[in-house]
Order: C-alpha cells, then sequence, then structure tokens
C-alpha cells in the first residue's frame, strides 16, 4: 500500500520550521486575543512556501490556457467538419493540441498539485489532540505538540471542526457554541473566495468554445464552492486557514498574472479587424473589476463651438438686413 508519511513529514517540517521562526522573532507563544497566532501565522506561511514553489506551473497554466484560447478557431473548424463523428473529432482534436503543444488539463494541474498538502495537513491537524500517544510522530517533539494541541483562534481549537461532537470538543477544553460560530464564519470565507478565484479568471479569459473545457469551468465555478458545503464541516479550523489563505494568495498572484499575459484578442475583434484592412480597432479584453463591474466610461468633451469665417480681404460690407437698426443721424 502507498504510504503518505513522507507528505506528513514534510508538512510537519514546515509547520514547525515556520512556527520556531516565528517564536524566534518575539511572537507571543500564549494566546492574544485568544489566539495563539504563532501557530496561525505557521499554517499561513505554509500557504506561502508551497504558492512559491507552485509558482512555474501556475504561469505554465497561464500559458496553456493562452493557447487553448488561441485554437478556439480551429476547434470550432473541426466540430463542423466532423459533426455527429465523436470518435474522430476527439481524434482530430487531441492531435491539433499535440501539434500546438496546448494541454486541456494544465488548467487543473496547480490545484491537483496542491491536493497533497491539503491531505497532509488534514492529517496532521486531526491528529491534535491532547489524550493522543503518537505525539513524536513526523518529527514533533511532545512540547510542539503539546502547544499545537493547545492552539486557538478566538479561544476555538484549530484542530477543532464545525462538526465535532460536544465530546471530542470537551477533549480540547473548548467551548461548542464558540467552535461552530468561528468554524461557520471560515467555512463562508472559503466558500466565497473559492468562487471568487474562478470567477476571477473567466472574467479576464471568457468561456471556452470547447464544450468539455466549458464544463470544467462550470465545475470550477460552481461544483466546488457547493461541495464545500458539506467537505467544510469536516475540515479542522486549521485547514479552512489555509484553504482562505490559499485563496487569497490565487486571486493576488492570478491578477498579476493575468496583468503580464493579457488573453489573445477575441475571434471576433480579429474578424473585425481584417475586414478594416487591419485598422480596425481591436476590443480589449473585459477589464471589469472582481465581481463583474464595468470600468467608468471617461466623460465626452464638449463639443467646440463651430468656427465663424470672417470677411475675406477687400471685400464690401454686407448691408444690414431690412428693417435692422441704422445708426442715427448726427444732428446739425
Amino acid at each position: 500500500m502507498f504510504s503518505l508519511d513522507w507528505i506528513y513529514y514534510a508538512i510537519s517540517w514546515i509547520l514547525l520550521t515556520w512556527h520556531s521562526a516565528w517564536d524566534a522573532i518575539g511572537v507571543p507563544v500564549g494566546a492574544v486575543i485568544g489566539t495563539n497566532w504563532a501557530w496561525i501565522l505557521a499554517i499561513i506561511f505554509l500557504v506561502v512556501t508551497v504558492r512559491v514553489i507552485l509558482f512555474p506551473v501556475f504561469v505554465k497554466q497561464i500559458k496553456s490556457q493562452r493557447a487553448m484560447q488561441a485554437l478556439q478557431p480551429k476547434v470550432k473548424e473541426l466540430q463542423e467538419k466532423h459533426k455527429g463523428d465523436r470518435e474522430t473529432l476527439q481524434k482530430e482534436m487531441m492531435e491539433l493540441y499535440r501539434k500546438e503543444k496546448a494541454n486541456p488539463l494544465m488548467g487543473c494541474l496547480p490545484m491537483f498539485l496542491q491536493i497533497p498538502v491539503f491531505l497532509g495537513l488534514f492529517h496532521t491537524l486531526r491528529r491534535l489532540s491532547p489524550d493522543n500517544q503518537g505525539k513524536t510522530l513526523y518529527g514533533w517533539t511532545v512540547d510542539q505538540f503539546n502547544s499545537a494541541s493547545n492552539a486557538t483562534l478566538f479561544t476555538a481549537p484549530i484542530s477543532g471542526k464545525f462538526g465535532s461532537t460536544a465530546e471530542e470538543l470537551s477533549r480540547l477544553g473548548a467551548n461548542t457554541g464558540t467552535v461552530k460560530v468561528v468554524a461557520g464564519i471560515l467555512v463562508i470565507i472559503m466558500i466565497a473566495t473559492t468562487y471568487l478565484t474562478s470567477r476571477q479568471m473567466i472574467l479576464k479569459t471568457g468561456w471556452a468554445e470547447d464544450p468539455q473545457q466549458r464544463m470544467v469551468q462550470r465545475l470550477m465555478l460552481y461544483g466546488i464552492p457547493l461541495s464545500l458545503l458539506i467537505s467544510g464541516a469536516i475540515f479542522p479550523i486549521g485547514v479552512i486557514i489555509y484553504w482562505v489563505t490559499n485563496n487569497l494568495f490565487t486571486l493576488g498572484q492570478q491578477q498579476w498574472v493575468l496583468r503580464k499575459f493579457p488573453p489573445p484578442p477575441t475571434a471576433k475583434s480579429t474578424t473585425a479587424a481584417k475586414n478594416t484592412g487591419g485598422k480596425g480597432p481591436v476590443q480589449p479584453a473585459k477589464t471589469g473589476g472582481l465581481f463583474g463591474r464595468k470600468a467608468a466610461q471617461p466623460a465626452k468633451a464638449p463639443a467646440a463651438a463651430p468656427k465663424v469665417a470672417g470677411p475675406k480681404p477687400g471685400a464690401k460690407p454686407v448691408n444690414p438686413k431690412k428693417g435692422g437698426s441704422r445708426p442715427a443721424k448726427r444732428q446739425g
């Protein structure tokens, strides 16, 4: 059977290293505002460590998505050409992707690579209980294990869950109501930020023409956030902190990468440019905000007043209109 111990050792080592670093800097070991900040920061910087390692993969993901977008006109041609022949269509599309070095699965690769980290943290935090006899597993000392077991976020233990029983929470010395409130708020934030990370990407790149790619986009946008309504109840608070931090990191990273590698022009804008001899304006990528708000349009400058042509040199003065005012006669 395949062992995941190496993942548990790696996650434990990163957590303990960051915790020791914050402890050395002078972050209080005891709870401040009901929170053991050294352990919370250790979880947050576990995210930073993983994302820095995976950053090259994330850039490749964006480039692959750009390549997939550029191929959409050819994909559409193949769909029209092999309409009704699904087997031939799939074969031709795979050949096209191979020839153009585009990978449809690359868009999900960063997420798949983070699954072992998530599972490792889930397992590590689930073990945090004062009654656990294997405290020195995965490189922990007894003091480190006891410190992490007592770590809290606003008095809710980081190993506690929304779905924890009263008996489980009593062993952690936690209040059931407090754990459910803190975990519930974090689950809502987790769902919202998961939705926003997918929405941000779709706003900038648009919906795919390929039905399979569109299905993946819909799964990322709606399916995963909805699944967190159920799975969020079994996640320890520390794992939810990891997930929320990871989402916030993704939002910032995607914004930077999307600016550095902007989406290619849409097919419609390219056609319009060709029809006008290449001089037509190319429609830019959607620049709305994260929630789809349109950017404010610049105010139109007021129309300039029409210029009145002056009389030509040497021209006779124009007679005043009939009935118009005449200069008064001088009295002799």
